[in-house]
């Protein structure tokens, strides 16, 4: 079978298209025929040894995907072949055919197409427990979500809404705040053009902002953090201006706010049965038409390096795909 493959810590160009043997299904795993599998922003930096994951080599990028399941090892009886389904593994998915854990499978209702599915569980299940779990975001308060139109932003903008949040999308083109904007943000800021810190004091009232998603970091996290209300909450959820900022800690005192730092993927290895209610709620939404899982390019395996390049240049809206 076919399987991009990280031989060494690189650029995307040193990705390696080969032929590698087809897996078989251990006890309580299955085997996954991949039919999409969905890139994130942190894949251009585990390939380049930047990420605080460092998978032994040769590994493939590309952590989650959907696909049928061709074969199940002893104990698996949740799943069957045939079956639909999703999954993330953090890494591997760039490939034709995938060996996982059974446990890491959830079923996908039928006639759901696989390229919007293989990009639901990274960037949705971010949102939703960052929202739910860390933020305790209520109906009514006030949401700002920046890197709003990029996947993990999106998802939070969309999210944010069915939780009953007025939602503000920050962004760095008018292009991309009309895309957040058609996803159902009530207000935006545009802060390549616009000091953020005005603007969301502005959006913000008196009161101030309930709660900050902020996928983005560098220069935007103080602005950002001085807008929050008394016991606001301003979530870290990950550093794709490539800055990790340093906040001064007297506005924290000062706003009897909290930072809360979102690790996903940790929490759902440690709560595998919160989990899976979080997944239940999001392939539902999704069946129900109330989250998008919008694709903004498919890609062939030979064509990884392309993809990941232009998530590096922040060209992307919403998920990039690659199609094995």
């Amino acid at each position: 079978m076919k399987a991009i493959l990280c031989t060494h810590f690189g650029t995307p160009d040193e990705l390696e298209l080969v032929e590698i043997p087809q897996p078989a299904a251990g006890p309580g795993e299955a085997v996954v025929r991949v039919k999409a599998a969905a890139l994130n922003f942190f894949d251009t930096l585990i390939i380049a040894g930047k990420y605080h994951n460092k998978p032994a080599f040769p590994f493939s990028p590309a952590a989650e995907f959907a696909g049928i399941v061709e074969s199940v090892g002893a104990g698996v009886t949740e799943i069957v072949p045939g079956d639909c389904v999703i999954g993330c593994t953090g890494w591997g998915a760039a490939r034709q055919n995938i060996a996982v854990a059974a446990r890491q499978l959830v079923k996908l209702p039928a006639k759901l197409d696989f390229e919007r599915a293989a990009g639901l569980t990274v960037t949705y299940a971010t949102a939703l427990h960052a929202l739910r779990q860390r933020a305790d975001l209520k109906p009514g308060e006030t949401l700002a979500v920046l890197g709003a139109s990029g996947g993990t932003g999106l998802a939070a903008v969309e999210i944010g809404k069915i939780m009953g949040a007025r939602v503000i999308a920050c962004a760095s083109s008018d292009e991309k705040l009309a895309f957040a904007r058609s996803h159902g943000a009530d207000e935006t800021v545009n802060y390549a053009s616009e000091d953020l810190r005005s603007a969301l004091k502005r959006l913000g009232g008196e009161r101030g902002i309930d709660v900050v998603y902020d996928p983005v970091g560098g220069r935007y996290a103080e602005p950002a953090v001085r807008s929050l209300a008394w016991e606001g909450r301003y979530l870290v959820i990950g550093f794709a201006a490539g800055e990790i900022p340093k906040l001064p800690l007297n506005l924290v005192l000062l706003k009897s706010c909290d930072i809360r730092g979102v690790l996903w993927g940790a929490w759902a290895m440690r709560e595998p049965q919160a989990q899976r209610a979080l997944m239940s709620d999001i392939v539902r939404w999704w069946a129900e038409g109330k989250l998008s899982a919008h694709v903004h390019a498919v890609y062939p395996l030979a064509e990884i390096a392309k993809a990941l390049k232009a998530i590096a240049d922040r060209n992307v809206m919403g998920k990039i795909v690659l199609r094995p």
